[in-house]
């Protein structure tokens, strides 16, 4: 129990690490700009922060929220993304054990993240975090079978957008959603792929109609539906069946 609780410790440490620097991919990645050149500095007055400026969470805290320079506010995106980051690893922690392919899972639904901020905040969804996210959610013991499904959720999706925008005569749906795809179907497998395409249609469906003028991301839902059945895939198997065989 104790070594339980101390290993949790840890992994969430790393987590608010992690969230850290998802923090600097969420706001240069959509500007293009470098995410390692120039350091980090405060986006008002432009002077580098010190280390013990950048210690997650912590240093927010402190500083209550505002740069030690210039006294400008720092938004509480930072605070969150770490803290969620975390929260993120210890709950997969506990799902999965301490397993070597952990890290790579994490860091797979840790580019998801990103990619359900970025997509929120600007409506885009950028390739590198993308397929970052496809590559750590292949590294896994059975690397065949995630890369089969991974292909074959892509594709069937791939095909299914390539159809609708044929009968309705625009683009149905964008090519960031098929390497979500690949990514759902590599973490989950069939039929649970299925399941968390359900229900990310399921969880957009409130926000679509309360944004019906200007429309909402659907990658972000699909992040979030993914994350779900992962963690609950055994329940979410049990539920399948039932409806199915009642």
């Amino acid at each position: 129990m104790t070594d339980t609780i101390l290993i949790s410790i840890v992994v969430f440490i790393i987590g608010l690490m992690i969230g850290s620097f998802l923090n600097v991919v969420i706001y240069r990645i959509p500007k293009g700009e470098n995410i390692a050149f120039p350091a980090s500095h405060c986006q008002h007055c432009s002077t580098p922060l010190k280390w013990y400026h950048n210690i997650p969470v912590l240093s927010w805290l402190f500083l209550r929220g505002k740069c030690a320079f210039c006294n400008a506010p720092i938004a509480k995106q930072y605070p969150l993304v770490e803290l969620i980051t975390g929260i993120l690893f210890v709950i997969l922690y506990f799902k999965l054990g301490l397993v070597w392919y952990l890290p790579f899972v994490a860091f797979s639904f840790a580019a998801l993240f990103a990619l359900v901020m970025i997509d929120f905040k600007y409506m885009a969804v950028p390739d590198n975090v993308n397929f970052a996210a496809l590559i750590f959610a292949l590294i896994q013991p059975d690397f065949l079978h995630a890369a089969m499904y991974a292909a074959i959720a892509a594709g069937g999706l791939y095909l299914i957008g390539l159809f609708s925008s044929l009968i309705a005569r625009r683009q149905a749906m964008g090519g960031a959603d098929v390497i979500v795809a690949g990514t759902m179907g590599a973490l989950l497998g069939f039929p649970n792929f299925f399941a968390a395409l359900f229900l990310s249609a399921i969880l957009a469906v409130v926000p679509s109609l309360i944004k019906r003028e200007t429309g909402v991301p659907f990658v972000p839902f699909l992040a979030m539906a993914t994350f779900i059945v992962y963690i609950y895939d055994t329940q979410t198997l049990q539920l399948i069946e039932k409806v199915i065989y009642g």
